[in-house]
């Protein structure tokens, strides 16, 4: 694991919306993200990590 992505992961475990925002850039992933954490905060940092982790390992 990279450094990089350890502080990606940390990052989507408080902010998820940034986390997104960080490896996709704004859009409709970040967007979704963003849904998922107002309604509540754990689908939203689920999917950042996902996010997080499928972008590096696709590297």
């Amino acid at each position: 694991m990279e450094g990089s992505q350890i502080v990606n992961i940390i990052i989507a475990l408080f902010l998820p919306p940034l986390a997104v925002f960080l490896e996709k850039g704004w859009g409709s992933e970040c967007i979704l993200d963003l849904i998922l954490t107002i309604i509540f905060f754990f689908p939203g940092m689920l999917y950042a990590l996902y996010i997080v982790l499928t972008q590096h390992t696709s590297r």
